[in-house]
């Protein structure tokens, strides 16, 4: 029981929450609200896989906000051009995968620090889109919203495909050795080394991975408007990190799960609308993020000098 403290731990404040909004705005569970917010937040949840997976090999990507919008940028002007989904689809999965292979590249070769390549990247991109766009949104041809379904259908697809992706992707974490390895290498580099296991690229294919499934995540997400606008992206990183790290996933690497990355998000998303049902000010937002973040590290830390 101790082991998943963490994640109980949210479980348990995501149901407080979650009784406040039925006793005091019970509006919030409407279906079709409740249908929206969970499909707003399933692109969410699969940069959030990604970004689990390199916080457990001990690196942290704080670029995935300007990667999302970049990415849904050029989806939407492939798809203006005429592009069949079909062909924007892994048009954007590659795109954003080659900027997770430079940031691995930067990361895993030549040993610079993740935060601070990251953060010359999400400068890099969120600057030269503004610089290239001015703003200006993409116009969407017909069928590509919901992929030519009905809204409900459409957001069906999206919430199912998104939990079908975090149930592999959970499995595939414990039982699969590739994600083990993200896990040695985050407890222990060095051993993981000696014990045959190459950090470097481990590390490098796990930053392509997330680049991979921020650019899948940011496909998602154009299907769900009738426009793209460029600053779609600005805040994803935070509401990410906030996810993975208040859902149990140690900030230092080597330990976490993707069941405690899906309840840490699940009580971020109640966040907004909780607010707006109680008719508190929307910038409140990303204050209780940044404190839902601090006390999830603060506590991160206090229980790693407990366990030494």
């Amino acid at each position: 029981m101790s082991r998943y403290f963490r994640e109980l731990s949210v479980v348990g404040a995501l149901l407080a929450v979650l009784l406040g909004l039925a006793i005091f705005a019970p509006a919030f569970f409407s279906p079709q609200p409740l249908l929206s917010l969970v499909t707003r937040e399933a692109p969410t949840l699969v940069v959030a896989c990604g970004m689990a997976f390199v916080i457990i090999a001990r690196q942290i990507d704080i670029s995935v906000g300007s990667m999302f919008s970049v990415c849904s940028v050029c989806a939407g002007l492939l798809a203006a051009r005429g592009w069949p989904l079909a062909l924007v689809l892994p048009a954007s999965v590659a795109l954003g995968a080659l900027f997770g292979a430079v940031n691995g590249f930067l990361v895993a070769v030549l040993r610079l620090p993740s935060i601070v390549v990251t953060l010359a990247t999400m400068v890099t991109l969120r600057q030269g889109l503004n610089l290239i766009r001015q703003g200006e949104f993409v116009n969407l041809p017909d069928g590509v919203q919901w992929f030519g379904l009905s809204q409900i259908a459409g957001q069906l697809v999206l919430v199912t495909f998104s939990v079908l992706l975090l149930v592999v992707l959970a499995l595939a974490m414990r039982h699969v050795a590739a994600g083990r390895f993200a896990y040695a290498v985050g407890t222990d580099a060095e051993a993981a080394r000696l014990a045959g296991i190459r950090p470097q690229r481990v590390t490098f294919l796990v930053f392509v991975f997330l680049g991979a499934l921020t650019g899948l995540a940011a496909m998602m997400n154009l299907a769900q408007s009738p426009q793209v606008q460029p600053l779609t992206g600005n805040g994803l990183e935070l509401k990410v990190i906030a996810a993975v790290v208040v859902g149990g996933v140690a900030i230092s690497g080597g330990r976490g799960n993707l069941w405690g990355a899906f309840a840490g998000l699940l009580l971020l998303a109640c966040v907004s609308p909780a607010l707006t049902h109680l008719h508190i000010e929307a910038y409140w937002e990303k204050a209780i993020q940044g404190a839902i973040i601090l006390l999830a590290v603060v506590a991160d830390g206090l229980r790693s000098r407990k366990q030494s």
